[in-house]
């Protein structure tokens, strides 16, 4: 028995489409994540980049469960001193770019390095539903039906 170890010229990358509208964040960017990494598919190396793309549309329409939006908080240094910044998540969702919530989510789910970083360069995310994409033909991930949980209404 003999190890696969996938060549570049064999990887056969996809282009998908999920919607995040009412998606509970967690779910959503693991889910993201697998697919980035390419651990969904029989083929996978991990020293290679054999992810999908993935298009993640209505961002900004994300859920968190329980209280994480007005507790969670997201921290950053200036560089300065003392300059330790703070921001919570139900602002940054209510700001100029709601992405950034679910890019930073998925972001530290894939391995830190370069080849971490050119799996995240597959995921392209939109806070509304236009894309400009539509020349690849992703494929709809109906991602809230795998499972009653990741949706959450209201």
């Amino acid at each position: 028995m003999r190890t696969y170890s996938a060549k570049a010229s064999e990887i056969e990358k996809k282009w998908l489409v999920i919607d995040a509208e009412g998606a509970v964040l967690g779910r959503l960017a693991s889910f993201i994540a697998m697919r980035l990494r390419g651990k969904h598919k029989v083929t996978f190396t991990p020293h290679m980049d054999c992810g999908d793309n993935v298009i993640v549309i209505n961002a900004e329409k994300v859920r968190l469960t329980g209280n994480k939006l007005a507790d969670k908080t997201f921290y950053w240094h200036t560089g300065h001193p003392g300059g330790i910044k703070e921001r919570k998540a139900g602002a940054t969702l209510r700001g100029a770019h709601p992405e950034r919530v679910l890019s930073k989510a998925v972001q530290r789910m894939l391995p830190q390095g370069p080849l971490g970083r050119q799996q995240l360069s597959n995921m392209r995310i939109y806070a509304g539903t236009d894309h400009p994409h539509a020349a690849q033909s992703p494929i709809n991930v109906d991602f809230k039906s795998l499972n009653r949980k990741n949706t959450r209404i209201g």
